[in-house]
Parts: structure tokens; sequence; C-alpha cells
């Protein structure tokens, strides 16, 4: 596995060692112990999977308090592009984000920790993502950003994306609260 930082502290990806042959291929999708050596020690509590049509957006969301969740993110089928956004005050990069491309081709993974929105667009039919998180899911502590925000100005590349109601009627970037605050 290589582990790779990104331009914001704290996100990684990771690209797995992939071995193929004649009846297909093989590679670790986690180990622990790696991703310890490489700052991801922590104990994951949840797997989710969903499955997505070309063109959804989902996102951008976050928990907060003891529910606040780190993920390990990758796709099974298809393609998206992911993103994670710094919403921790007083960091460097604040407001920032970072996007990859996660497909069932390439295997990358990607590392979001706590303290970031998250939110992805699908690039093909039946797209399957999956993401181990830190956390569990708890309705109460569920934030979220609108997909769509003025200052963010994510590129989803999508005219008329699929979005639910409720990722349609998150607070813009300027109103979330002061849930997580940068510690150096």
């Amino acid at each position: 596995m290589e582990f790779i930082k990104t331009e914001i502290e704290g996100l990684l990806i990771i690209k797995p060692d992939i071995f193929k042959d004649n009846r297909g291929y093989f590679f670790e999708s986690y180990n622990k112990k790696k991703c310890s050596e490489a700052g991801i020690d922590t104990n994951f509590v949840q797997d989710n999977e969903s499955l997505s049509q070309k063109n959804t957006i989902r996102g951008l969301h976050y928990q907060v308090g003891k529910y606040a969740q780190g993920k390990l993110v990758r796709v099974v089928s298809g393609r998206i592009m992911d993103y994670a956004v710094d919403i921790r005050w007083g960091s460097p990069s604040f407001g920032k984000y970072v996007g990859v491309e996660l497909s069932a081709e390439n295997k990358i993974q990607f590392w979001i920790p706590a303290g970031f929105a998250h939110g992805f667009v699908a690039l093909e039919n039946q797209t399957i993502m999956q993401y181990k998180c830190t956390a569990f899911y708890s309705k109460e502590s569920e934030r979220g950003i609108i997909y769509n925000d003025k200052d963010l100005r994510i590129p989803w590349g999508v005219s008329n994306p699929v979005v639910s109601h409720k990722d349609k009627v998150f607070v813009p970037f300027k109103e979330i609260e002061k849930d997580f605050i940068y510690e150096k």
C-alpha cells in the first residue's frame, strides 16, 4: 500500500498493491498495521455501501460530537469523483477541498478524518461505493453543507444532478457552526 499525502493535512490517498494474473487480481483493501503506521490509527465500527446512478450527488455530509466520523472510502463498481472539505475552524486549509477520482478500475481509496465534510458524484450508472466509519451513524449528530455552495465552488461536472431533498436544504458553508477546531 502506498499512502500519499494531499495538499490538505490529514487527507490521504491510498493506492493498494494489486497482484494480477490470468485468474484476475488480489489486493488488500484494508490493513490495520499499515494504516496505523501511516497515521490512520483508529477502530472502524461501521461499514456502509451505496448504489448510485450517473450524475447523482451525495453530500456534503458530516457528523459532530462523539459521533464525528472518519471515513475510508472506496469504489467497488463504477466511478466517482469524491470530495472532502476542511471544516476545521482555524485550519490553514479551512474551506478548501480535495477531489479524488475513485473507481473499480484504479482501486484507489481516500482517507477522510473527522473534521471534513464529504460528498461525491457518481460518474457512471450502477456505481457502488463502500466506506468504513470510525463512529456509528447518528441522525441527531448529522450535519451538512449544501452541495452547490457558491463559496466552495466544487466542480461536480454535472449540469442537472440527481440530489436528495435532504442534501438540497443543507446550510451554506458560511453558516456552519464551529463543531471542529483545528489543533496542530
